[in-house]
């Protein structure tokens, strides 16, 4: 016994000796709405922008009861004098274009808290609500009955991207951040920090909880915040010698979670009396050890490593932890309502994902909108559940949700410090630059020779900056004063990585064009576009159709026909054509539009129309093991609005010279019946084949989400008739059913055998 206490003193006097207060710990950064953008700074002060919300019952994402959250605390508008213009302001704040009506009475329920504004009058032209006249901040002789709503016209003001948002309402006055402090000497040298005490931000600098009464649901609720999703039982001895000889400062004297908060802040907290000399007696500072899910961990040791759920996924988020919620019925994915989605509800889903709690609940299609079935409406969580699908929910209808009400997710995730290994350096703000990556001690450009949208994504990832606008191969118009050597060449990203360190890249550096103007760079935005195809118009569509080749000139001189066709006697005879209509939609968040600009489109005198993009969609007709048989043309189309979206306006046309895009909300539609619309199919033999289409195809354009570029079609041909099935988007369906697919043994009947 003597012994064991001896080589326990001996082991804390060595961890005494290698300790010291360290610099590298998991931290949750504080939570942050990001602010409502007005053209103008608030009267308040040029860094504090006002925070405008929709709350209540039966809220949806363009309509609810107003709340603003003004001196640290969200409170509401009293109906008194309330009218339409005061609703135009408001909804301006929340990135609509207008109000078309207002509620009084407390029509989505009763607020709590302050009711911050009283007998509002608005002219409709101003540019926030403190503009307007009122008697004042907290003036009010209202009650909560009588809260006014706002119900605001669906259609967005361009570019804005700040709103929908449900984050955690807590004081965070008195908790700001949360960090884990390692104390063992290996957990400091290596991310993320798993295990450590548990300290908050305190002043200037970090406090101590005494972890008298501290549970397992207090674990859970810290683990959450820092991005895991799992905790682990801490060995207290091996801590509490060590812990005994350090001077800490107990700042909380107890917390008491359900285990269910996704915020400390959010638990009933005992803070420690200023005078208290000894806050703690008989405990010590609170230790915990969390789990990091499959994505962060580094070499953990476990023999099994949690598994993450295969029939919840987030789609469309440009970072890890993001995205519009799916779920994954029979064997098709689908969309999740947004009414009464919480943060009970999107923590479920993080953990079940892998992450920590959720830090924003988001509503209204912020994510982007999908495509398929919607499952899931009015889904209440309490916030234990294992996963979505142990939570009640209601079966949703065409009638009561769209996909403009598809609900989405941020979750807490683990620190990682991949950004402190790049930067971007001479653009003309910080969403731009030249990229240099730190290898060893020394920073250095990044080769442009096959540099991509996909090795830019990774980039703009990493760095935190939402997804790459543009990947740039010539640097040489940005500030190139201190431009350092190349230290990154021949790298190839899969678009999904982390780091761009974790792409392939070469061992040896190895640049034809070394230059610093041939640096590779970046442009990343907040927002992206998403292509998506509706593949049932596909399969409706599709027919055949011998066209005579007198009626093809202008098709072959844009290469729309297969190589033999330059063989055929001219003007006799004709090519048969696998003809059918496409409709791209645009579900993303920023319009779609060419990279080249308008002088470089191309005029085909044939057609009498502009190509903006020389490549845009590829149509190709498979073998079962993927030989190509038959291909359309690398389609070069004229981008434009076809239709839209209800309360959606069209802001693109190809005639006259027009500006050429999609417009998110809107659709381009090609209809079977116009040149080029199809696959030359002439030389084909009968068989079983299957029909593919790329849009995008060489990610020449970003993209949120570049897996629903692709839509494929079991195919059936007898040499007379064609039939397609199964015609779905790329990752419609799941693994099984995708598999399954793939092995499609023929049709019979026009029915698949």
């Amino acid at each position: 016994m003597e012994k064991s206490r001896l080589r326990q003193q001996f082991a804390f006097s060595l961890l005494f000796g290698l300790w010291f207060p360290c610099c590298i710990t998991q931290t949750t950064p504080p939570n942050r709405v990001s602010p409502t953008p007005t053209p103008s700074p608030s009267p308040r002060s040029q860094t504090e922008r006002l925070k405008v919300r929709l709350a209540g019952y039966p809220r949806k994402h363009n309509e609810g009861r107003i709340e603003l959250f003004y001196k640290g605390e969200w409170g509401t508008i009293c109906d008194d004098d309330f009218s339409i213009t005061n609703a135009h302001v408001l909804c301006r704040h929340l990135g609509f274009v207008e109000a078309t009506g207002w509620t009084h009475s407390a029509k989505y329920g009763k607020g709590q808290g302050k009711i911050w504004l009283d007998n509002v009058l608005c002219n409709g032209g101003e540019k926030s609500i403190e503009s307007c006249k009122s008697r004042g901040w907290g003036n009010s002789d209202c009650t909560h009955d009588e809260d006014a709503g706002v119900v605001c016209k669906d259609e967005r003001i361009p570019g804005f991207v700040d709103s929908n948002v449900i984050d955690a309402q807590v004081d965070e006055s008195k908790v700001e951040e949360v960090r884990l402090r390692p104390v063992v000497a290996t957990a400091k040298k290596q991310l993320p920090i798993t295990e450590g005490v548990v300290e908050v931000k305190y002043k200037d600098g970090w406090a101590q909880i005494c972890d008298l009464g501290w549970t397992i649901k207090n674990t859970h609720v810290v683990c959450g915040m820092l991005g895991f999703p799992h905790e682990r039982k801490v060995n207290k001895n091996f801590y509490k010698l060590y812990l005994e000889r350090q001077k800490n400062y107990f700042y909380i004297h107890s917390v008491a979670c359900a285990g269910t908060e996704v915020h400390l802040a959010a638990c009933p907290l005992e803070f420690s009396k200023p005078n208290a000399t000894k806050s703690c007696t008989g405990g010590m500072p609170a230790v915990v050890s969390c789990m990091p899910g499959p994505l962060f961990m580094q070499n953990s040791g476990l023999k099994k490593k949690p598994k993450t759920s295969n029939n919840v996924r987030l789609k469309g988020g440009a970072r890890r932890g993001e995205g519009r919620v799916e779920v994954l019925k029979d064997t098709e994915w689908g969309t999740v309502c947004d009414d009464r989605w919480n943060l009970q509800s999107a923590s479920v889903v993080c953990r079940e994902l892998g992450f920590g709690s959720a830090k924003e609940a988001l509503t209204g299609a912020r994510m982007g909108q999908g495509m398929g079935p919607i499952y899931m409406n009015e889904v209440k969580c309490l916030g234990h559940e294992k996963s979505i699908w142990n939570c009640p929910f209601k079966n949703t209808t065409s009638e009561n949700c769209q996909h403009m009400e598809d609900a989405a997710v941020r979750c807490n995730v683990p620190y990682m410090g991949l950004e402190n290994s790049i930067r971007i350096v001479g653009g003309r703000n910080s969403y731009e630059g030249r990229v240099e990556v730190q290898v060893g001690s020394k920073w250095g450009t990044v080769c442009s020779t096959g540099w991509t949208t996909k090795e830019a994504m990774v980039v703009c990832r990493q760095l935190g900056l939402g997804y790459s606008m543009h990947a740039v191969n010539e640097t040489w118009y940005w500030d190139s004063s201190n431009v350092t050597e190349m230290a990154m060449s021949g790298v190839k990203c899969v678009g999904n990585e982390m780091s761009l360190s974790q792409c392939q890249h070469h061992k040896t550096l190895s640049c034809q064009k070394a230059a610093a103007k041939f640096a590779a760079g970046v442009i990343c935005s907040e927002t992206a576009s998403d292509l998506v195809l509706n593949a049932s118009l596909v399969q409706q569509t599709v027919y055949i159709e011998d066209r005579p080749l007198h009626m093809l000139y202008c098709a072959a001189e844009e290469d729309c026909l297969s190589k033999s066709a330059s063989k055929a006697n001219w003007p006799y005879g004709h090519r048969r054509l696998l003809r059918f209509s496409s409709q791209i939609h645009n579900i993303g968040r920023a319009d779609f539009k060419p990279k080249a600009g308008r002088h470089s489109w191309v005029w085909h005198a044939c057609h009498g129309h502009y190509h903006s993009m020389d490549i845009f969609t590829h149509y190709d007709l498979l073998t079962a093991n993927g030989t190509k048989v038959a291909e359309g043309h690398k389609a070069s189309f004229c981008l434009e609005d076809t239709d839209c979206q209800e309360g959606v306006s069209k802001r693109y046309e190809c005639a006259n010279f027009g500006d050429q895009g999609i417009t998110v909300g809107c659709w381009d539609l090609y209809r079977h019946d116009i040149d080029c619309q199809w696959i030359d199919i002439t030389d084909v033999k009968p068989g079983n084949y299957i029909m593919q289409i790329v849009i995008n195809p060489n990610y020449e354009v970003a993209e949120s989400d570049f897996t629903n570029n692709g839509m494929k079609c079991n195919c059936k041909y007898d040499g007379h008739r064609i039939w397609f099935h199964n015609c779905h988007i790329g990752d419609a369906f799941s693994e099984e059913a995708e598999r399954r697919f793939e092995k499609y043994p023929g049709q019979l009947n026009n029915k698949i055998s």
